[in-house]
């Protein structure tokens, strides 16, 4: 039985309606990226304003690893909306804010004691880190890579990559950030084998810590394990493996942006996982509260206690509706079952991805990423980034009811986002959707004039 369920074209009328209300009421800053009014939603399938049920393959950017409206997160949130809607964490403590913090701490990879500050977003929690690491190795650079995104505040904003789409017009930006080449093992120079441009992107690691910024001045090195709005692309394990070593050896705290690549997405509770190593800090959001507002950092204790009383806080960090849907939702995804299953939607996926690839390979240039975090990297004839053929490849799969969102530093990869415990008849569905989609592209594609 079809998920998709299209009573009108895409989008309808209704939806045409709420997002012209939008345009004419909201700031023009923040993005669109489909033109549908959303009015609910449970699992995959969402259904818009006009009664049109999609298949949601765009997760919340990253929010929904559970899916829309799970029964025990939802649950969970109205049980606790009849005891404390707000406190306030730094007025007073209550249960599941100390238990989201302990749940974490015992859950984050690492043999070691560690520590949680919660915050409400994963550009808050990025730069949480950066206080943190800071107060703690009296130090101030700090070393991320190009195609990283860590949020749109400044701080972060300055260690995001992606000029143009992000910062364009926001400067000046925080200083001491020292950006360094990121191992894109598919865009590697021509004529390079992968292991020759790895081991230069080593090199080129390396070298930073004598031409651009003594170690000894380096509070941290963040990465995302999987870059997420940068394409989808994981971090090769010899990359990741030199900066840990590099870390230990000079006292640089080693810091994994997991907000997008964490909790199950990649098929194991964290991405680090898969790389057989635990980073000194990790940044977690998204799917941590099931879609409520919540992110966090968790460490070692340490390093964690370094800044001051006060040094960190806010209002609304740590809300308790977000830590008891954080607690129903990390329950969720930590379970054996949920992650077999993630990892069995990660091949039932790619397979799928990898079928396309072979009936559209001028287009599909790459399948690409860890586990069920999947992207397709989409190219033009001459294999060059062909931004324009992947908006239409959205668009066209909207109309057909599957959301999908872009990525990468080109804004050239369809990203998958899927509820990691989404059944195989939705995975099929939507692929054929995706080849639809990419029939249509490509028919267009060969009918424009040279």
């Amino acid at each position: 039985m079809s998920t998709i369920e299209l009573l009108t074209e895409i989008p309808g009328p209704r939806s045409r309606t709420i997002v012209a209300r939008r345009q004419a009421a909201g700031a023009r800053g923040v993005p669109m990226l489909t033109p549908i009014a959303v009015a609910h939603a449970r699992g995959c399938a969402v259904t818009d304003a006009d009664g049109n049920t999609l298949i949601d393959f765009a997760g919340g950017i990253g929010a929904l690893a559970v899916g829309h409206c799970p029964e025990a997160v939802v649950a969970a949130i109205r049980a606790q909306a009849d005891e404390l809607l707000h406190m306030c964490s730094i007025v007073a403590s209550y249960e599941p804010f100390v238990a989201v913090c302990e749940r974490l701490n015992t859950i984050a990879p690492g043999d070691f004691a560690k520590k949680t500050t919660l915050l409400n977003s994963g550009a808050e929690a990025v730069e949480a880190a950066v206080k943190i690491v800071r107060a703690y190795t009296g130090r101030q650079a700090i070393i991320v890579f190009e195609g990283a995104y860590h949020g749109r505040t400044n701080l972060a904003l300055a260690m995001t990559s992606k000029y143009g789409m992000f910062k364009h017009g926001f400067g000046p930006f925080a200083p001491e950030i020292y950006r360094l080449p990121f191992p894109d093992l598919f865009r590697r120079p021509v004529g390079l084998s992968e292991d020759d441009y790895l081991q230069a992107c080593i090199r080129q690691l390396e070298h930073a810590l004598v031409a651009q910024v003594s170690p000894e001045a380096v509070a941290a090195i963040v990465i995302e394990p999987v870059q997420g709005e940068g394409g989808f692309i994981p971090t090769p394990p010899a990359f990741l493996r030199r900066i840990r070593e590099l870390c230990t050896e000079h006292g640089m705290v080693m810091v994994a942006d997991e907000v997008q690549c964490g909790f199950g997405r990649t098929g194991k509770l964290f991405a680090v996982e898969h790389y057989g190593l635990a980073p000194d800090l990790l940044i977690t959001g998204k799917s941590i509260a099931g879609g409520m507002p919540l992110a966090a950092v968790t460490g070692r204790a340490e390093i964690m206690d370094g800044p001051h009383p006060g040094g960190l806080g806010g209002t609304y960090i740590g809300n308790p509706l977000a830590c008891a849907a954080a607690l129903a939702a990390i329950d969720i995804i930590r379970a054996p079952a949920f992650l077999s299953r993630a990892e069995a939607v990660g091949r039932r996926l790619r397979a799928g991805l990898e079928g396309l690839q072979l009936n559209y390979p001028g287009i599909i240039g790459e399948v690409r990423g860890l586990g069920p975090m999947l992207a397709i990297e989409i190219v033009g004839a001459d294999g060059r980034p062909d931004p324009d053929t992947t908006g239409a490849i959205t668009t066209e799969a909207l109309r057909r009811g599957l959301i999908t969102i872009r990525a990468g530093l080109n804004v050239n990869c369809v990203r998958f986002l899927p509820p990691l415990d989404i059944g195989d008849a939705d995975i099929d569905e939507a692929l054929e959707v995706l080849g639809a989609a990419l029939q249509a592209v490509a028919g267009a594609r060969a009918e424009a004039p040279a």
